[in-house]
């Protein structure tokens, strides 16, 4: 029986993984829900349990919760600013296809992270997995009349992201055009490629609000580019990315871009060194799809 929960278990460990990662933004912690959700049902008498994928999202659901509310309970004192956990993988190429469908991006994933984790649970199972609100409401200990609130006004937080530009082409040609002008110290090519709004925002900077405008944003990549020997194109979330790498070699720092109306919008940039490392390692790739504990 040990035998043919496991089994089981590995068939729906990949969609456990997409909805942990959804609600916590974290591979590590969505990993450890991962794990958690395998020893309860280890622990289950489970002869009761008619559909393991549907008791399993449940699980999964109600850990991610739990674990939302304890960070949130740590973060009500301190401002310091969150950026979710990157997908860092291989630029397009059918190898990715699993990867890109799979994704979410930054922009969304940010604003799920401003969300109660009551309303982010409502919206990611209802919006991201079409769960019925019949089913979400004991989760977040609500009617279903009030959990359909919860993902309503989550939709409303939502629908602020920045919404990228679908061609992955054409966002990989501003960025490279963006790339290449920060790298050749052209001030006005680096304008000409940035929203006038653009967002900066890096894990390492002090201000939770970031850095916007063109002019800033521009001046902070020139800055930057002085230090990189290298880049490294890659997809981020299923978007353009970049990898840049020091004289020594080692990376330096992972760049996440959204791209909209063929200009870059938002900057999100991951330069603590191991959670630089960490990302990489957890290529998708090397892990047949959505990435897990390296």
């Amino acid at each position: 029986m040990t035998e043919w929960l496991a089994k089981r278990f590995e068939e729906n460990r990949p969609h456990l993984r997409r909805v942990a990662y959804r609600m916590l933004g974290s591979l590590d912690d969505a990993e450890d829900a991962v794990q958690e959700a395998w020893l309860r049902l280890s622990q289950t008498e489970n002869s009761g349990i008619e559909n393991i994928g549907g008791w399993l999202t449940t699980v999964i659901a109600r850990i991610s919760l739990d674990m939302l509310r304890s960070r949130r309970s740590k973060r009500e004192d301190s401002f310091e600013l969150t950026i979710p956990d990157f997908l860092v993988s291989r630029d397009a190429g059918p190898e990715n296809e699993v990867v890109m469908a799979d994704s979410v991006g930054l922009a969304l994933l940010v604003v799920l992270d401003t969300l109660t984790p009551a309303e982010r649970l409502a919206f990611v199972l209802h919006d991201m997995f079409a769960l019925p609100f019949e089913e979400i409401a004991p989760l977040v200990g609500r009617s279903s009349t009030a959990a359909r609130q919860l993902a309503s006004r989550a939709r409303r937080r939502v629908q602020g992201a920045a919404m990228p530009d679908t061609d992955l082409a054409r966002q990989r040609k501003v960025v490279d055009a963006f790339v290449a002008a920060a790298h050749g110290g052209d001030f006005d090519a680096l304008i000409a490629m940035l929203d006038p709004q653009v967002l900066l925002r890096a894990d390492r900077h002090p201000a939770a609000t970031g850095i916007r405008g063109a002019v800033a944003v521009a001046s902070q990549a020139l800055a930057f580019s002085r230090l990189v020997q290298r880049i490294e194109t890659v997809l981020v979330n299923g978007a353009p990315g970049t990898v840049s790498y020091l004289p020594n070699g080692r990376p330096m720092s992972i760049l996440g871009f959204v791209v909209a109306h063929d200009k870059i919008a938002e900057i999100y940039v991951i330069s603590d060194p191991e959670r630089v490392q960490q990302l990489l390692k957890c290529r998708p790739e090397a892990h047949g799809g959505f990435p897990g504990r390296a």
